[in-house]
């Protein structure tokens, strides 16, 4: 009866999910002022995974014109972020969801939630380790490749003050003794603060920047539910960036709201900081827009009660006007689903002028959107610290003609030289872009 039971259950799944489209070309969801039609619910969401099946032999994404992208690193397990080091060195973190996470969905639900995101590649064990590419000569072809921490827990975001490498594991942040020009740390990490993790921990990657003066970490720390149904007990410090002190480890939330924050960076003509965030699901293929924002202190931003500002969100119980009252809407927006992750600002000199100063930012790719949406990389200009047009891309071609993933980017970070590093957690590479030749 339970194999009928899950066969009629994926049967409906699949039905349901065929009927919802989205209504709007995902275009309409990026900018200043995205469009944000009346949500669309259904029995089951919306499910259309792009199976992953890595690049064929020689494969590699597409470059916008005038650059040109190449394989920094390959044969990698499943690379999530990246790190550069003073020295050039660069840093993969080479992670996956916790063995011991259950996630938000349990039971049946739960269980295809699963199978669906091991088809997209996220269903792999953790490596948990830390590698180190080293490209001495600036060629492109790392000389040296080592295991430079290994024995971690899910880590995620990395960040070097002084001699201190600071490592974000699923559970807390952890401090490394770091000479420059190492190329393995054996040290045994020292606690400098726990991160919300527990059994269910849904959003599991943790992230850091540190301050301009190396006094304090900002640690992103997603929810453990789309809207808040499992209860708002399970969302302490959740949905937020911590601020952490690093000479007491005292920790306190810098800003809420944040359903799912990634990405960090500093803009280098503001000094703000700058997020990106992974929106919630399951009201239709058109809603909610991903979106990169500035992060104000004690600033709040919706989740769960709102998105975008005051756009009420009835699933959240019971309802808090008063939160949404405060909401601030989000600096821009980066279309529905597509799952934004890296960010950098590019302050190099290697890549055409015209990416001075803005915004390269790392597009997932969408599970709960029809069509696809996101699995690119694209580029957001910026003038005076803030938004001034339209986003471009910058690496596409990680689809197949037939919906396939090849590959996902989600890490980005620039080398010393100026190159543009993405990592690609199911083509298990780095890539470098450059200006072409």
């Amino acid at each position: 009866m339970r194999v009928r039971h899950l066969i009629a259950l994926a049967t409906l799944a699949m039905t349901t999910a065929c009927a919802e489209r989205a209504q709007l070309p995902v275009e309409a969801g990026i900018g200043p002022n995205p469009a944000l039609p009346p949500p669309r619910g259904g029995l089951l969401p919306t499910v259309n995974i792009a199976p992953a099946i890595g690049w064929s032999d020689g494969g590699k994404p597409a470059a916008a014109p005038g650059l040109e992208v190449r394989p920094f690193a390959g044969g990698l397990d499943h690379p999530r972020w990246l790190y550069v080091l003073p020295n050039g060195d660069v840093l993969v973190a080479e992670s996956n969801r916790p063995a011991n996470a259950q996630g938000a969905r349990t039971g049946i639900a739960g269980w295809f939630m699963r199978t669906f995101m091991e088809r997209a590649g996220a269903g792999v064990p953790s490596a948990n380790r830390i590698t180190l590419l080293r490209d001495a000569d600036g060629n492109g072809i790392p000389e040296v490749r080592t295991a430079f921490l290994e024995n971690l827990n899910s880590p995620f975001g990395m960040a070097l003050v002084g001699d201190a490498l600071y490592v974000a594991n699923t559970d807390a942040v952890l401090r490394f003794p770091y000479t420059e020009g190492a190329t393995r740390i054996t040290a045994a990490g020292v606690k400098v603060a726990d991160l919300p993790a527990g059994s269910i921990n849904h959003h599991w990657t943790k992230n850091i920047i540190a301050s301009r003066d190396g006094r304090r970490l900002y640690a992103t720390v997603g929810s453990n539910s789309n809207v808040g149904e499992l209860g708002m007990e399970n969302e302490v410090d959740r949905a937020a960036i911590l601020e952490i002190d690093l000479a007491g480890g005292r920790t306190r939330s810098f800003a809420t709201g944040l359903r799912n924050p990634n990405g960090l960076a500093w803009n280098p003509v503001s000094g703000a900081l700058w997020t990106t965030v992974n929106e919630r699901d399951e009201i239709g293929s058109d809603l909610v827009p991903d979106y990169m924002t500035t992060v104000k202190d004690g600033g709040f931003y919706g989740w769960p009660y709102s998105y975008y500002g005051r756009h009420v969100d009835s699933r959240a119980q019971p309802p808090r006007p008063d939160l949404v009252a405060t909401a601030i809407v989000p600096d821009y927006a980066l279309g529905a689903h597509t799952a934004a992750f890296g960010i950098a600002f590019y302050e190099g000199g290697l890549l055409p002028a015209a990416y001075a100063g803005g915004a390269f930012v790392a597009l997932h790719g969408s599970w709960n959107r029809r069509p696809h949406s996101g699995y690119k990389v694209i580029f957001v200009p910026f003038a005076n610290g803030r938004p001034s047009g339209p986003a471009t891309d910058i690496l596409t071609g990680f689809l197949s003609n037939d919906g396939k993933a090849m590959g996902r980017p989600i890490g980005i970070a620039l080398d010393r030289r100026g190159a543009l590093l993405v990592s690609d957690d199911v083509g298990n590479a780095v890539w470098r872009v450059t200006a072409a030749r």
